[in-house]
C-alpha cells in the first residue's frame, strides 16, 4: 500500500506570487522554422473544417461532404510538413543501442552511413512522390469541390522535400562536430555533464 504523499499548503499570497514569476519568463519563438509556422497553419485549417463539419451535421442537420475531403487533405499536409520539423531537430525514431557497446570509431562510420543512407532514402521518395504527382495530373477531387486532386501531393512532395534538405544539413552538422545523437544521445537532451 502507498502511501500519500504530502504537499506543503501553499498560501494564496504564494499562489499569486508564482503567476507573477511565470509572466517574467521570456517567450522566443526563435527556435522555429518555415516549416513549423506552414505546419500551424494547416493544422489550424483543419480543425475549422473538422468543426464546420460537425457544425453542419449535428447543428444544421445537413453535412457539409467537403469538409471531411479537405479535413483529411489538410491531415496529410501536417503529417509529411510536419514530419520535417522533426527531421530538423533530429527526433525521428532511432535505434542507438548499439552504439553504446561499439568502439568509437566504429559507431562514427556506422553513424556517418546512417545519415548517408537517410538522406539518400528521403531523396529518393521525393523523386517518387514527385512522379506520381505528375502522374496524378489535374484528376479532380472526389466530392463537389473541382479543385486538382494533385495539391495534396504537392504538400507531401513539400514535406519530403524539406525532409531531404533537413536530412543532408543534419549529416552536415553530425559530420563537422564529429558524433550524431546515435553517438552521444546525452549531448542532446541536457544530461551531459
Amino acid at each position: 500500500m502507498e502511501q500519500a504523499v504530502k504537499h506543503p499548503a501553499i498560501s494564496a499570497e504564494e499562489l499569486a506570487h508564482s503567476f507573477e514569476e511565470a509572466d517574467q519568463v521570456d517567450v522566443s519563438l526563435s527556435g522555429y522554422s518555415t516549416e513549423d509556422w506552414i505546419t500551424l497553419g494547416i493544422f489550424w485549417v483543419m480543425v475549422a473544417l473538422v468543426f464546420l463539419q460537425f457544425f453542419s451535421r449535428y447543428a444544421l442537420n445537413d453535412s457539409y461532404a467537403w469538409t471531411e475531403e479537405l479535413a483529411t487533405y489538410c491531415l496529410i499536409g501536417v503529417v509529411f510538413i510536419g514530419a520535417s520539423m522533426c527531421t530538423r531537430k533530429d527526433r525521428h525514431i532511432q535505434v542507438d543501442i548499439l552504439y553504446r557497446f561499439m568502439p568509437a570509431a566504429m559507431s562514427r562510420v556506422l553513424a556517418t552511413c546512417v545519415d548517408l543512407l537517410r538522406v539518400g532514402f528521403i531523396a529518393y521518395v521525393t523523386l517518387l512522390v514527385w512522379k506520381y504527382t505528375e502522374i496524378v495530373g489535374d484528376e479532380p477531387m472526389t466530392t463537389l469541390i473541382n479543385w486538382p486532386k494533385n495539391a495534396v501531393y504537392w504538400l507531401a512532395l513539400a514535406g519530403f522535400a524539406i525532409m531531404t534538405i533537413r536530412a543532408a544539413q543534419i549529416a552536415w552538422k553530425n559530420w563537422r562536430q564529429g558524433y550524431s545523437i546515435l553517438e552521444k544521445p546525452e549531448a542532446y537532451d541536457g544530461t551531459e555533464d
